[in-house]
């Protein structure tokens, strides 16, 4: 017959029953049920004082003196259901800030534990050390998140815009493509409310680098122009832009986390808001929990009016490429120079060796002409090289 289950409820029964027995003998019924006898005469107690059920009870405690106040608890669980990716540092300094006296980090990370709300971070322990810029606007970040699909069934590209020393972000757009026309015209527009930066950090990829390993792009020249630097990130480091990276992974867990979106103008707004949000309420740990609009300022450097052209010395050789063609002519011959300046006026100037001659974009070497070999070796653009006749 098959085995039968018993409760640990219908056990303490049992032994209540067989101890009420009259003449039971209640010290052999402990041994034979394997209970020492106060509690056995534990459960005698119990019963005989109404209580049929016999389950265990919890030994939490009737009363918590040093448990927080039900108004604070509701406050701390609220906050971590309106910003669920924040943590309880996050959570005690934004509610410090709106007055309320919050006694430790630790008892809101507590009250987070006791309502379900933690989850345990993945990848295990945060990279310790990081380099930062020692001001604002010395050095911005840029790259597009991963793209994602919009309710009308078009891809979207969301462009990241974020300061290294600050953390501030100064532009996070809904692009629906990664071409050069789309990312500089919402630069512009970054730059007319925001300022211009020192120098941008970047990828390799496009529209800042080129598919063919060419650092110099139509983005690159026009940035030049401006007076603005770009900076390539070595290949294959990705922990070398560990901040964008960073501002991404908040991006997706508070915001892209099981949301969609029907177009690009709904995914905006929603970036805007979020934006304000992550610049002037959300603490930053990396900011001894400041905001990052504690601890921006505006670029000093406005948006021109119209782009600058480059500024050479008079009596210096300058050639302009042609709109639709890829080379220059010196010393009657032509000489193979990188797509990105199509249209732009270069210099050639004499190096140290005698037949070299290094042409560049304003102060920037781009490539170099060695009028010692004639025949084609070929052209890196990426950095200063010996470039060959067509």
């Amino acid at each position: 017959m098959p085995w039968r289950e018993v409760s640990m409820s219908e056990s303490r029964r049992e032994f209540v029953r067989l101890a009420l027995v009259e003449g039971a003998n209640r010290r052999e019924l402990c041994r034979r049920f394997g209970i020492h006898p106060d509690t056995g005469y534990k459960w005698l107690a119990r019963w005989q004082a109404g209580e049929c059920d016999l389950a265990d009870r919890s030994r939490r405690p009737h009363t918590s003196p040093l448990r927080s106040p039900a108004d604070l608890e509701a406050r701390v669980v609220g906050m971590r259901l309106e910003h669920s990716a924040w943590g309880a540092r996050k959570i005690a300094h934004r509610l410090m800030r709106d007055g309320v006296a919050i006694p430790a980090v630790s008892t809101v990370h507590a009250i987070l534990f006791r309502h379900g709300l933690i989850v345990p971070p993945p990848g295990g322990a945060p990279a310790s050390g990081r380099f930062e810029k020692e001001a604002p606007n010395l050095l911005w970040q840029m790259d597009f998140k991963g793209w994602i699909r919009l309710g009308d069934g078009r891809p979207c590209h969301p462009l990241t815009v974020i300061d290294d020393h600050s953390r501030f972000c100064p532009g996070l757009e809904a692009c629906l493509d990664q071409q050069e026309t789309t990312v500089r015209t919402r630069l512009e527009r970054i730059f007319r409310r925001h300022g211009l930066p020192e120098a941008f950090f970047v990828d390799n990829g496009q529209p800042w680098g080129d598919s063919r390993g060419a650092t110099w792009s139509r983005l690159g020249v026009w940035l030049t122009r401006l007076g603005v630097g770009l900076i390539h990130a070595t290949p294959y480091h990705p922990q070398s832009r560990g901040k964008n990276e960073r501002f991404h992974r908040s991006l997706k867990a508070e915001l892209f986390a099981l949301r969609r979106f029907r177009d690009s103008s709904e995914l905006q707004a929603a970036l805007d808001d979020w934006r304000d949000l992550y610049n002037h309420e959300r603490p930053h740990q990396a900011l001894a929990m400041a905001t990052p609009a504690e601890r921006w300022r505006q670029s000093p450097r406005s948006m021109p009016e119209h782009l600058p052209e480059p500024i050479y010395d008079q009596g210096e050789i300058v050639r302009r490429v042609p709109l639709t063609k890829d080379y220059i002519a010196f010393k009657g011959r032509l000489w193979k120079v990188p797509r990105a300046f199509r249209g732009e006026a270069l210099a050639i100037r004499p190096l140290d060796r005698d037949g070299t001659y290094g042409v560049f974009f304003a102060a920037n070497h781009i490539t170099t002409i060695d009028l010692t070999k004639p025949k084609s070796v070929g052209h890196l653009s990426e950095q200063p090289s010996v470039i060959s006749p067509v």
